[in-house]
């Protein structure tokens, strides 16, 4: 799909871009009432991403495709669109125990522009978003999500035109619909979210849909990449206290392994909860259960249902 022209784009009219008739007096209400307002309009961002579902749910399995081959998926926006997406990015690895590299978030300005206004950089196109990504070394089995609330940044049509460009795949996340603005991608999310009460604001409701359909992206792709089991983040890291102590939990309410138990076993493990589980309810060694793990492609559940049982459950 080819993008817009952007001195064909008027601005104004773009949905992000339009007052809202409800919050002409906004300034004139009373706190209270302020408040009142924001929490009604706050459930736009959710029907909106319920809107987007099946073109989440195809961005999901399309990502899950790429990363399962060794691939890498990218978020790539400026401003606030930019910053959300290295958040997400920057929960993987403590959420579900990713390499860093396997999920980045690449921002307008750098760092620094996490901390400090980088809207100016947007405009930057072929030497924005692409130079970036190609400095990130972007492949053709990566994936690309290019986040623009409004759906006009350069910096992103620039990043979405190279990644089809070397054949990566080239997701679209926008809050403006298609006929509005069109965005170079192979899967366009469009999160209708409407005007914002605070006139252009996107880090408002566009801002919370985005957050919203970024979680369940990432979530959703640990999820089919066999970071989860149930609904337990089996690939947590151990690092702390805290996530020792939800590691044990798991190792007692998955397996029935009892916490001072739990802890050798996450000794003899490396502190993986996966591993931990399968020596202590099979009885494997640690390379046989490190050896199932791989051929089931990190599936837990598959692992365990090929695992051996022994007679008197947990060692």
């Amino acid at each position: 799909m080819s993008g817009t022209p952007f001195d064909e784009v008027q601005r104004g009219h773009l949905l992000t871009e339009q007052p809202h008739p409800r919050s002409t007096d906004l300034d004139a209400l009373s706190t209270a009432a302020l408040v009142e307002l924001f929490c009604d309009e706050d459930r736009r961002p959710q029907e909106a991403v319920a809107a987007a579902a099946p073109a989440l749910a195809q961005a999901i399995d399309a990502i899950t495709a790429r990363l399962a081959r060794g691939g890498r998926l990218f978020y790539l926006g400026a401003g606030t669109s930019g910053r959300l997406g290295v958040l997400d990015a920057a929960e993987c690895p403590p959420t579900f125990c990713s390499p860093p590299e396997l999920v980045q978030g690449v921002l307008a300005g750098g760092a620094a522009a996490l901390l400090r206004s980088s809207e100016g950089l947007e405009d930057l196109r072929d030497a924005g978003g692409r130079d970036d990504l190609v400095a990130r070394g972007l492949q053709p089995g990566d994936a690309l999500v290019g986040i623009a609330a409004g759906g006009t940044t350069p910096y992103v049509h620039g990043g979405l035109a190279h990644a089809q460009q070397i054949g990566a795949l080239a997701i679209a996340m926008a809050c403006v619909p298609q006929d509005q603005v069109t965005m170079p991608c192979d899967i366009d999310i469009r999160l209708l979210t409407g005007p914002e009460l605070l006139a252009g604001s996107t880090r408002l409701k566009a801002g919370t849909a985005t957050k919203m359909a970024l979680n369940i992206l990432s979530t959703g792709v640990m999820v089919r990449l066999g970071k989860v089991y149930g609904n337990r983040m089996v690939d947590v890291a151990v690092t702390n206290s805290k996530l020792e102590d939800r590691a044990l939990r798991m190792l007692q309410d998955l397996g029935g392994i009892p916490r001072p138990q739990g802890r050798q076993w996450l000794q003899r493990s490396g502190g993986s909860v996966k591993v931990a589980l399968l020596m202590a309810t099979s009885g494997l060694s640690f390379e046989r259960a490190q050896a199932l793990l791989h051929r089931c492609q990190g599936q837990l559940r598959q692992a365990l249902a090929e695992a051996p049982q022994p007679p008197n459950g947990p060692q």
